[in-house]
């Protein structure tokens, strides 16, 4: 049995994932908790601070699966590496070892939106949903799926919310993944507009006719993608880079 454990990114809680559920092949386990502060979880008395997350993420983030964390869940699944033990892989969907690019996100426009987020956390969250969704097939539908997801659930607490962005802004993980102890796989959508076109061809591996939220706009491919990839865990670690993904 392949495990997985999905880790969603800034403003969404693990409802994301749903669209995948019909789509996972036999011998996948999947389990996509929340962070704290997100989906009705009690936020942390310290957002910002990474060895109470690892202590609070501890029990959800086992050594036997494969950490899969999207965008911001990403970045932190990378920064948990080095306070946890390390799992059997870890697979980074639209994140690298940063987020802001010269060529991409920069830290000017990411430090505006900091500022626009602590001056109308619901409307910049809304904002950055509709944006991130540019590089999908079919940005409305891909919004309207969103919408359908996360409408009607508890909010995300804006402490935590304002300390995601932050550690978008600071955290530079080269060393810490360069240093896993476990195979570390960039898995990207093509059109991701929050990519630099540069980290987007040195990723190893590309989803095709996809943006940031593959989830919302190409399911199926992204679940096999992701099942390949952990399949290919189990046979040897060199193996998660000779994979092709749809």
């Amino acid at each position: 049995m392949t495990r997985l454990v999905l880790l969603s990114g800034w403003g969404c809680d693990a409802r994301i994932w749903q669209p995948l559920a019909e789509h996972w092949p036999d011998g996948v386990s999947v389990v996509a908790p929340d962070w704290p502060g997100y989906g009705g979880r009690a936020p942390l008395a310290a957002p910002d601070c990474l060895d109470a997350l690892a202590d609070a993420m501890a029990a959800a983030l086992p050594a036997d699966a494969i950490w899969v964390g999207w965008s911001l869940g990403g970045l932190l699944a990378g920064a948990l590496l080095a306070r946890l033990p390390a799992p059997r892989g870890l697979i980074l969907l639209g994140m690298g070892a940063r987020f802001c690019d010269p060529a991409g996100v920069t830290h000017t426009e990411l430090t505006a939106f900091r500022r626009a987020f602590a001056r109308d956390p619901q409307a910049t969250l809304a904002h950055f949903q509709r944006w991130q969704l540019g590089g999908e097939p079919s940005p409305r539908d891909a919004h309207r799926r969103l919408r359908t997801l996360l409408d009607g659930g508890p909010p995300a607490d804006p402490a935590t919310l304002a300390a995601g962005l932050a550690w978008l802004e600071t955290l530079e993980l080269s060393s810490s993944l360069a240093d896993a102890g476990c195979p570390v796989i960039r898995l990207v959508g093509t059109n991701d507009p929050l990519q630099a076109p540069a980290a987007i061809a040195r990723a190893d591996h590309r989803l095709e006719q996809a943006g940031h939220c593959p989830m919302l706009s190409r399911p199926a491919a992204l679940a096999e993608a992701l099942a390949t990839l952990a399949a290919a865990s189990h046979r040897a670690p060199a193996a998660l880079t000779e994979v092709a993904c749809p």
